[in-house]
């Protein structure tokens, strides 16, 4: 944090950052809400630089940075995870066009997977989004063939031994069967190629449809297949929330 004349008073950063009324901004420094750098401040007069500073209200953290976007796209089937695709398939760069920064995608989701795929220029958050290390979790919900059994969900929790190692998921439910199908909901922090996909078939029951619902503390949500929209403040001081927490340590595929 720096107190010098050429900083901007905090209210202030706040203030343009949509957190609030400038008036309120300094009633919650004022009552301690307000850290700079991990530091409360409650000085008015404290100046900083929004370049360079991070800032937290009541422990969610404050975009200051106005150049940096946040977009969630429901991906449809058929598009691969890339911006540009050296074999001409349908990329991403179709729903990255009414905005002018260059965006680049989080992590993949393979060509027959659907649903939320996080698009920016925030390198730094990607990266902690798209690391397996950092433990974000994903949830997708697949629709498998055949019954599957409650022996079947418990093994996936308790891990399924795959070529390139084991592999438990976080959390498995079965949602709902119908004829010769299975719903399933399955919750993992692996950045594994397909892995739901190769968890699925290595239990007798090979992945129909896969769609990601969650990703970190984002919901796809009602967002139609094949749109995207810029995040929340909400959703974006979770996500960088998350992203500052992280110690500095990547392909997520499914």
């Amino acid at each position: 944090m720096t107190d010098q004349p050429e900083g901007v008073r905090l209210q202030k950063v706040l203030a343009n950052a949509g957190v609030a009324s400038r008036r309120v901004c300094e009633q919650l420094i004022v009552e301690g809400r307000v850290r700079v750098n991990g530091a409360v401040v409650t000085e008015l007069g404290s100046r900083i630089d929004p370049e360079n500073d991070l800032v937290d209200v009541d422990g969610v953290a404050v975009q200051l940075d106005a150049g940096k976007r946040y977009v969630m796209l429901n991906k449809p089937t058929g598009v691969v995870s890339s911006m540009k695709d050296e074999k001409g398939r349908p990329d991403l760069r179709r729903f990255t066009q009414e905005w002018p920064e260059r965006l680049y995608n989080v992590g993949r989701l393979d060509a027959e997977t659907s649903g939320l795929l996080v698009l920016t220029n925030d390198g730094e958050l990607a990266h902690v989004l798209a690391h397996p290390s950092f433990g974000v979790t994903k949830v997708y919900i697949a629709k498998v063939d055949g019954r599957v059994t409650p022996q079947t969900i418990a093994k996936l929790t308790t891990g399924i031994e795959l070529e390139d190692g084991p592999i438990a998921a976080d959390k498995a439910r079965l949602l709902d069967q119908s004829g010769g199908t299975s719903l399933v909901e399955l919750t993992l922090h692996s950045g594994r190629n397909r892995i739901v996909r190769r968890m699925m078939a290595a239990t007798g029951h090979p992945v129909v449809e896969l769609v990601r619902r969650q990703f970190g503390p984002l919901h796809l949500g009602t967002l139609p297949a094949g749109k995207a929209r810029e995040l929340t403040k909400v959703e974006r001081g979770a996500l960088l929330t998350l992203s500052r927490r992280a110690a500095p340590s990547s392909d997520d595929s499914a």
